[in-house]
């Protein structure tokens, strides 16, 4: 970018920048002089219209350069320090001015791309190459607040303007680029490795974690009414603080190689150049949930005995329970999150608590709405999981409502594309029909709520079904493309589990759906029979390699051991169907009388036959009563069924055994970290934030070499 002069100048009086004065000016910034705060470069520099284009690799050299230089120049403090000067304008003037703005869109936006350039080429784990240490004497600086560190002072500006700040026409573009920012500042937990420690440095994201419970607070109420408005923004590329006369402006920034451009940020301007309306009006929600779930999911790792600081509430209260072992600071988003509120039946406590500003409280039937109808991104399914698992109240809300298939329709629709999604939705998905299970009322209503038609069902049409039945044949429907295809022990105990809390509760299940339970039943047992052949084979004809047939022998009656629990929780399934609901399913009746025989390998198993009773129990009762009939031709099913619904009635249960009822319950892992915080990342990539490869130790990743001619960018 050229050889930059003493003084910089825009041009005479103050005029706009000419391409060549703009130059000047950003080689200025990246050089070796160092600029004061005070120094009206700063000013000067701010107020560029950043429309000017150059190529990739002019751009990377002036990354190099900033970054080599800035340990001396402290150009990166200063500008941050600009950023959050900026933002103070524009949150405490009354009326801010286009030029206001447009210094803050580009402090954002300058400082951004050269962080992100350090951040992913850092070689110290405590982030030296950032030089945020300042002189705090330094003339211009004395109103900067002596106990706080920059990048403290930076987060509380930027937290404060997205908490306080209503996202307007004339602010959603600031705001826009400060969620960008958000993430830029936090991927720097991308370069540590999945399972945190205290060694762990992470400036922003702890600065965040140390501000007051107010500004916490608003924050996390601002981003969930952003995911939940989804604020428009305005595609015609006017708004004044661009340009002040109207002409290009900051908008060019973006040419149709931003793509290729591996520094810059183009995710942050997807939405100046899509064509497509409601992409473009979602970005801002759709950021705002990126960073939410980022900062919930934050763990600051400690060792037990480390002196802890009781002075605010970041390092208030430990989470272990094992002496010497890793522990956590209390995350006060999460928190917040957890406490959540619904702003429409809350009002003894919004009266109540109106001083102090500590609750985050908003409509949770919009919050309801808005996750129903975005569940089709990982982002918003990982929110509801955090929400239902977390969240009394919301988890209370969501269970009364009357028109569950809002949420449970977008979930089961993804599960029956299970093989088009990633594991890891799978298993939120299942985790949060797990936790609903787990009561009673809603294992009731899904069975009352009868769906006119399942459009997406492609497999047999499906009229006037009851949510309840079609939750079980879209569960049966996983563990049969999980026993094929994932092979996921963990993932078929979430589906048995979340019908076995269903069982006593099913109430005229679907003939289709008492098929598949019985077909389920049988496709198991057809596993485990094969296993246990498998393993009498092996015992028989160990005799050549010992060790070598034990460790067969080993694998193989472990997997029989998990296809025997398997086998069980299925007929657990049914006895309790039989047990507590069988007047209500006579199609349940019909189909373990249809498939009697599935079951008679196992009458007198050991494992088994104490589970099998009761189903033949049922199977002679309802035998007999079709026995006892005077049949004039074939039995047809509407036979049957008459048969069964007429003795269904008259049906009292006379020698069943009463088993504990099966409950399963959802508890997190011991250490949910390391499982939330590179899942959280991985959705920020997908969503369109960009980072270098090389640079993430958070998870694995597949690097490619980048052969993409360089175009020209527009900065």
């Amino acid at each position: 970018m050229g050889a930059a002069p003493s003084t910089p100048r825009l041009g005479a009086g103050g005029a706009a920048a000419s391409p060549g004065a703009a130059e000047q000016m950003f080689a200025a910034l990246v050089g070796g002089k160092a600029y004061p705060i005070s120094s009206e470069f700063w000013r000067q520099l701010l107020e560029l219209p950043l429309t000017q284009q150059w190529p990739r690799d002019r751009v990377l050299q002036a990354c190099h350069a900033f970054a080599q230089n800035n340990c001396h120049t402290k150009h990166l403090a200063k500008i941050l320090i600009h950023l959050v000067w900026c933002l103070q304008e524009c949150t405490t003037d009354s009326s801010v001015s286009n030029a206001a703005y447009r210094k803050a869109i580009n402090a954002a936006y300058i400082s951004s791309i050269f962080l992100k350039f350090i951040i992913e080429n850092a070689k110290t784990d405590n982030w030296q190459e950032l030089s945020l240490d300042i002189d705090k004497d330094e003339k211009g600086l004395e109103t900067f607040p002596s106990e706080q560190s920059v990048e403290y002072f930076l987060m509380r500006g930027i937290l404060n303007y997205i908490g306080s700040v209503d996202v307007s026409p004339e602010s959603c573009y600031l705001h826009h680029e400060l969620l960008n920012m958000m993430l830029v500042l936090m991927s720097t937990q991308l370069c540590s490795g999945p399972s945190p420690e205290p060694k762990d440095v992470h400036p922003f994201l702890d600065a965040a974690m140390l501000q007051d419970s107010s500004t916490v607070s608003s924050v996390v109420q601002k981003l969930l009414l952003n995911f939940v408005k989804r604020p428009r923004i305005p595609l015609n590329g006017s708004h004044p603080a661009f340009s002040d006369d109207g002409g290009p402006g900051v908008l060019q920034r973006v040419g149709s190689a931003a793509a290729n451009f591996v520094l810059l940020p183009y995710y942050t301007f997807n939405y100046l150049v899509s064509s497509n309306a409601e992409g473009a009006s979602s970005q801002l929600a759709d950021n705002s949930l990126l960073v939410l779930l980022i900062l919930i999911h934050y763990r600051k790792c400690i060792m037990v005995n480390e002196s802890i600081p009781s002075s605010n509430v970041y390092t208030s209260d430990l989470n272990t329970n094992v002496k010497d072992a890793p522990a956590f600071h209390d995350n006060p988003y999460y928190k917040a999150l957890n406490n959540a509120k619904d702003s429409q039946y809350d009002r003894a406590d919004v009266e109540g608590n109106a001083q102090n500003g500590l609750v985050v409280r908003l409509s949770f039937a919009s919050l309801f709405d808005a996750l129903g109808t975005c569940l089709k991104d990982e982002s918003s399914v990982l929110l509801l999981y955090s929400l239902v698992h977390g969240n009394c109240d919301f988890q209370e809300y969501v269970l009364v409502r009357t028109d569950l298939d809002t949420l449970l329709m977008p979930i089961l629709e993804m599960l029956y594309n299970a093989s088009r999604k990633t594991s890891n939705q799978i298993y939120m998905l299942l985790i949060v029909l797990l936790i609903l299970s787990q009561d009673s009322t809603f294992n009731a209503s899904v069975h009352k709520l009868v769906l006119p038609s399942v459009p997406w069902y492609h497999e047999r049409l499906m009229h006037q079904t009851s949510l309840g039945s079609l939750m079980v044949v879209i569960l049966i429907r996983t563990i049969k493309y999980n026993l094929s295809k994932l092979r996921d022990v963990y993932l078929h105990t979430n589906c048995l589990a979340i019908l076995a809390n269903m069982a006593p509760h099913v109430h005229r299940l679907s003939a289709y759906a008492s098929q598949r339970l019985v077909s389920l039943f049988d496709m198991l047992s057809r596993k485990y029979t094969k296993l246990a052949e498998l393993k009498n084979d092996k015992v028989i004809k160990v005799i050549s390699d010992q060790i070598e047939a034990d460790s067969i022998s080993d694998d193989t009656s472990t997997e029989l051991h998990i296809y025997t629990d398997f086998l069980r929780i299925v007929l657990e399934i049914i006895n309790a169907i039989l047990t507590y609901a069988l007047p209500r399913n006579p199609e349940v009746v019909y189909a373990i009388l249809h498939r009697q025989e599935v079951f008679q390998p196992f009458k007198n198993h050991p494992r088994f036959n104490e589970l099998l009773e009761n189903i033949y129990t049922v199977l002679d009762f309802f035998n007999s009563r079709m026995d006892m009939q005077q049949l004039d031709g074939e039995w047809s099913v509407d036979k049957v069924l008459e048969v069964i619904n007429k003795n269904c009635r008259s049906w009292r249960g006379e020698g069943m055994k009463m088993f504990t009822q099966l409950r399963f319950t959802y508890e997190q892992e011991s250490h949910p970290e390391e499982f939330f915080i590179p899942y959280a990342w991985r959705v920020a990539l997908s969503r369109g934030f960009s980072f270098n490869p090389g640079a993430i130790n958070l998870f694995p990743v597949e690097i490619h070499v980048d052969d993409e001619p360089s175009g020209e960018q527009k900065v």
